[in-house]
C-alpha cells in the first residue's frame, strides 16, 4: 500500500505522480474504515482528499501556515502529516482531536472548530510573518457554508487592505463543475497571473498616469470599464471587486491543476481566492448521496452505511422538535429560526410543517439572534433552536437586541453540557453563567423529557426573553410520577427528608436521584431538589431547606464560575451562615473530547465521584 509509506508531511512528496490518484483511493478507504469504528465527520473528509494532497504537494506544512475554517475536515490533513497511527483513538479521552489543535502537532497552524474563524486568522498571522521578517505562505481553506458567517465578510473586507501574498482557498461543495467556465478560467487564469502580464499591466498604468491633465482620470476609466467587462465574463468578481485576486473555479479532485493554481498563487504579491470545487462524500456512495447524514456520524456499518447504534428512546432534541410542532398547529404566531442546523437542532421536521414560518439564515448566529428580536417586535412568538457552544457567538445580540428591550425571544439551548467526542469548542459548558448574567433573562433546565414539553409550553406563554437549555442524548425517563406545574421562578421539591439535601439542575437531577438512593443506602437522609430556574433561582425553595438541613449539595453540568451553585452559595453564606454548602460543577477549564460517561467520570460529576466528595467534606 501507498499509505504505508506516509509517515510524515514530506512523505508525499516522494510518491510518484502516476500513483497520486491510487494514493487518494487509499487516504478514502482508510477514513471509511477508521470513523466506521470511531465515528466523526465523514463527508466533509471523504471532500478534500485531493485538495489536500495538492496542498501538501504545493506547500510546506511544517514552516508554510494551513488553516483549515472549522476544522472537522482535516482527516486527511492529520493522515499526511504523520498521525494515522493515532487515528484509532480519534474523538475519544486521551486520543488525537477530532479538529486541528496547535499542541498536538507543529502542522496544526490554528485550533478551530466554530467557522468562520480562518480569513481573520490568517491576516494575523501575514501580519505576523511581515512584522517578523519572516517568509511562509498563509493559506486559509474556508467552506462555502462558512462563508456565510458575517465574521468572514469582516475578514474578506480587511484583506482587501493588504498588499502581500495571502491564498483563501474555498472549498465549495454545492456547484457542479463546468467545463466552459472552468477552461476558460484556467486560461484567464494563467494570463493573470503570470509575472510578464502584471508586469504590463502596471507599466501601462504609470505610462497612462503621467500624461499630464488626464493621464490619472484614464487610468481610472480604463479600470472600470476592464472591471465592467470582466464582471459579464469571469466568476468571482465579488471578491475582485474588493481587491482580491480570483482563481478558479477549479476542479477540486483534479491534483495536478491544484497544485498548478497553487503555485500560481504563491507568485502574487497581493491576496488571491482559489475557488475550488468539490463533492461532499466522495468515494463513498452512501455518503455521496446523503451528505447531511455523514457529516457527523457514530460508528456505522461501512458496507451499508447503516449505524451500529440503535435510538431505542427519543433524545431531547426530538422531544423538542415534536413539542414545538404541537404547540405551533395551535398558535400560528409561532415561528423557527437556526442557524444552519436544521436537522442537529431538530427544527428541520418543523420546517418541513410550515416552511413559511421556518428561517435558516445560515451560519450566522447573531442574524439568527437579532432577526428573532424583529420578529418578536413585529409580533411573532420566534423560537431560537441553537447548539449552547454556538449561542455563545450571538452574545452581544442576546444582550442588545433582545434583553434591552425585553422582547420574548425563546432561545432552545440543544447540547447544553458535555457533549463528547467534539471536545473543547462543542462542549456546552457555559451557558447558564453567560446567559445568567444578563438583565431581563429568564433560564431554564428540564430534568426529563416530560418537563422539557411543560417549559416550552411555559416559555412560549412568559412574553419575555427565556433560554431553556437541555443536554444531548437520550430523554430521561424517571422522575415522571413529578409533573408540578411550572410557576415562574418556583422550583420542584421531589424528595424531603433531612440532614442532607441535594439541588440539582436539569441533566444532574438524575444524577442527585442515584445519589440520594447510594446515600441512604449508607444510613443517611438525603432531600433531593430540581431548581428548575436558574435565573431567577427560587430562593423560597432554599430558604426552605436551609431550615431543615445542615448539608446542601448544588449539583449542575456547567463550569463554577457564575453558575447556578455560586448564586445559590452567596444567598445561603448571606442568610444561612451555619448551613455547609458543596459545589458540584464543572472546573473552570477547557474540556477535552472523549466519551461523555468517562468525561463525567473524570471531571468528577457522577454519582460515585460525588458520593465520594461527599463523604469526604462532610466526614460522612
Amino acid at each position: 500500500m501507498i499509505l504505508e509509506r506516509i509517515n510524515a508531511p514530506e512523505d508525499i512528496r516522494s510518491i510518484p505522480k502516476k500513483d497520486l490518484p491510487r494514493l487518494a483511493k487509499e487516504i478514502r478507504t482508510f477514513l471509511i474504515r477508521s470513523i466506521s469504528e470511531t465515528g466523526g465527520h465523514l463527508a466533509s473528509n471523504l471532500g478534500v482528499v485531493e485538495l489536500t494532497m495538492a496542498m501538501y504537494l504545493a506547500f510546506n506544512p511544517r514552516k508554510d501556515k494551513i488553516i483549515w475554517d472549522v476544522g472537522h475536515q482535516s482527516y486527511t490533513h492529520k493522515i499526511l502529516s504523520g498521525r494515522k497511527k493515532d487515528f484509532s483513538g480519534l474523538r475519544r479521552f486521551g486520543g488525537i482531536s477530532g479538529f486541528p489543535k496547535r499542541g498536538e502537532s507543529p502542522c496544526d497552524a490554528f485550533n478551530t472548530g466554530h467557522s468562520s474563524t480562518s480569513i481573520s486568522a490568517g491576516i494575523g498571522m501575514v501580519e505576523a510573518r511581515d512584522l517578523r521578517g519572516e517568509h511562509y505562505s498563509v493559506v486559509s481553506v474556508i467552506g462555502d457554508g462558512a462563508l456565510t458567517g458575517g465574521m468572514a465578510y469582516e475578514a474578506l473586507n480587511n484583506t482587501a487592505r493588504l498588499k502581500k501574498n495571502f491564498i483563501i482557498v474555498l472549498n465549495d461543495n454545492h456547484m457542479s463543475i463546468s467545463e466552459n467556465v472552468g477552461g476558460m478560467s484556467q486560461y484567464l487564469n494563467s494570463i493573470r497571473t503570470s509575472e510578464g502580464y502584471n508586469r504590463l499591466k502596471e507599466q501601462i498604468a504609470d505610462k497612462i498616469g503621467g500624461v499630464p491633465g488626464i493621464g490619472r482620470s484614464m487610468v481610472e476609466y480604463l479600470r472600470n470599464t476592464k472591471n465592467g467587462i470582466k464582471q459579464l465574463f469571469i466568476p468571482g468578481m465579488l471578491f475582485e471587486n474588493l481587491g482580491i485576486t480570483y482563481l478558479g473555479p477549479v476542479d477540486g479532485h483534479d491534483i495536478r491543476r491544484l497544485v498548478r493554481t497553487f503555485e500560481e498563487a504563491k507568485r502574487l504579491n497581493r491576496p488571491v481566492l482559489v475557488h475550488v470545487l468539490t463533492q461532499k462524500g466522495k468515494g463513498y456512495r452512501p455518503a455521496e448521496l446523503h451528505p447531511d447524514r455523514f457529516h457527523g456520524v457514530a460508528s456505522f456499518d461501512p458496507g451499508t452505511g447503516q449505524s451500529k447504534k440503535i435510538k431505542e428512546y427519543p433524545d431531547y432534541t426530538d422531544v423538542f422538535s415534536k413539542k414545538l410542532i404541537e404547540l405551533a398547529e395551535q398558535d400560528p404566531s409561532i415561528v423557527g429560526v437556526t442557524a444552519a442546523m436544521p436537522d442537529g437542532t431538530g427544527l428541520a421536521a418543523f420546517g418541513r410543517r410550515f416552511p413559511k414560518r421556518f428561517f435558516d439564515v445560515g451560519i450566522a448566529e447573531q442574524h439568527a439572534v437579532t432577526s428573532a428580536a424583529g420578529l418578536a417586535a413585529g409580533g411573532m412568538k420566534p423560537v431560537v433552536a441553537v447548539y449552547s457552544s454556538f449561542l455563545q457567538r450571538g452574545f452581544d445580540q442576546i444582550l442588545h437586541d433582545v434583553c434591552i428591550q425585553n422582547l420574548p425571544v425563546i432561545f432552545a439551548v440543544d447540547r447544553a453540557g458535555l457533549v463528547g467526542a467534539d471536545g473543547e469548542t462543542h462542549q456546552g459548558i457555559f451557558d447558564l453563567s453567560y446567559l445568567s448574567c444578563i438583565p431581563n433573562m429568564t433560564v431554564l433546565a428540564p430534568k426529563n423529557r416530560w418537563e422539557l414539553e411543560d417549559e416550552l409550553a411555559f416559555a412560549l406563554r412568559y412574553g419575555g426573553p427565556i433560554a431553556i437549555r437541555y443536554p444531548r442524548g437520550q430523554a430521561y425517563r424517571g422522575l415522571e410520577q413529578f409533573r408540578e406545574k411550572i410557576e415562574f421562578g418556583r422550583g420542584e421539591m421531589l424528595y424531603e427528608e433531612t440532614e442532607t439535601a441535594i439541588v440539582a439542575v436539569g441533566s444532574m437531577v438524575s444524577t442527585g436521584e442515584h445519589v440520594r438512593e447510594k446515600l441512604k443506602a449508607l444510613g443517611h437522609p438525603c432531600s433531593l431538589a430540581n431548581a428548575r430556574f436558574i435565573k431567577p433561582m427560587d430562593e423560597a425553595l432554599l430558604e426552605r431547606l436551609a431550615r431543615s438541613h445542615r448539608r446542601i449539595i448544588t449539583m449542575e453540568e456547567n463550569v463554577l464560575t457564575g453558575g447556578f451553585g455560586m448564586k445559590a452559595a452567596d444567598w445561603l453564606h448571606t442568610h444561612h451562615p451555619e448551613v455547609s454548602v458543596l459545589h458540584i460543577a464543572l472546573p473552570d477549564a477547557y474540556v477535552e473530547h472523549g466519551d461523555v460517561s468517562v468525561l463525567r467520570n473524570h471531571l468528577g460529576i457522577d454519582s460515585d465521584s460525588v458520593i465520594q466528595k461527599i463523604r469526604e467534606r462532610f466526614k460522612l
